[in-house]
């Protein structure tokens, strides 16, 4: 990102990773985002415009970026911030490297209205808790000790639905997917399971290997369709001849795809879903 010239002077420390300051070059007030910008800093100390640690600027003149940060300035339990950076240190320890910066902010907010949801006795349910489990069993790990750590620090009881969110936030932070667009695939790969049992009939067993195999198939489809990263398939003519059934069910769900995504679905993904679903017609329905 683009450095600020001159020095920053801190007005008030938010975490170890979100300070307020004012100056730089415009001499005017920022939120600074960046891993371990905060730590050991105290009001009134100095931060240079050149530091490595800053990942992220938001200038609180700015009426659209102030908007994503005022509720962490002003709302935010400090026990929470306490935690997030904790979280963040685990998520970093097991996935060393630059984190998407978003995470900075959307988990505290989540956290903050996760402990008000369950202190106000209302339900957390998730419906893609399961398959978040399935695809993303490193990021689970992580998100179930941050669960622990919350539950410690607020005295509540956090469900395993709960974790299954944490989970999706741990992987927006090392993948840069934003976890609504994670929310919309795991909705989409739901759809798309169920439409494979009614149009062959079949059934098979969540968590056998086959539906893990299919299911995270195509939840990475939906995730390269999305950010528009697509992989060669040089099988594709031999796909389309020996596996014509297959190929004509992959080509409905890319239908529905396309019309829930809004963008078209690429020939070399659709032949890859139809050698997935051929494994999955193949399989004994013992083993499904």
């Amino acid at each position: 990102m683009p450095r600020e010239l001159g020095q920053f002077q801190v007005m008030r420390v938010i975490g170890n990773n979100v300070v307020m300051a004012h100056g730089g070059k415009n001499d005017k007030e920022y939120v600074i985002i960046g891993k371990g910008i905060g730590f050991g800093m105290k009001d009134g100390s100095l931060i240079e415009g050149s530091d490595r640690r800053i990942e992220k600027l938001f200038r609180l003149e700015d009426k659209d970026e102030w908007s994503q940060v005022q509720i962490l300035l002003e709302d935010i339990d400090p026990k929470v911030m306490k935690i997030t950076d904790e979280i963040i240190g685990d998520i970093t320890r097991e996935f060393p490297g630059k984190l998407n910066d978003k995470i900075y902010l959307a988990l505290p907010s989540h956290i903050q209205f996760t402990v008000y949801r369950l202190r106000s006795g209302m339900d957390i349910i998730n419906p893609f808790l399961q398959e978040t489990k399935l695809t993303f069993p490193k990021e689970y790990e992580i998100a179930f000790k941050a669960a622990e750590k919350i539950s410690a620090g607020f005295n509540v009881d956090i469900p395993e639905d709960e974790v299954g969110f944490l989970t999706y936030h741990v992987y927006s932070a090392v993948s840069n997917v934003p976890v609504g667009q994670l929310v919309k695939a795991s909705n989409m790969v739901s759809e798309l399971l169920d439409m494979i049992r009614v149009e062959r009939d079949v059934t098979f067993e969540r968590g056998s290997m086959n539906h893990v195999r299919l299911m995270i198939h195509l939840r990475f489809t939906l995730e390269r369709i999305l950010q528009g990263s697509f992989i060669d398939n040089p099988f594709v003519k031999h796909i389309k001849k020996e596996y014509k059934e297959e190929y004509q069910l992959a080509q409905k769900l890319g239908k529905v795809m396309e019309t829930a995504l809004q963008t078209e679905v690429p020939e070399e993904e659709l032949c890859f879903m139809a050698m997935h679903l051929h494994r999955l017609f193949q399989t004994p329905k013992t083993e499904k």
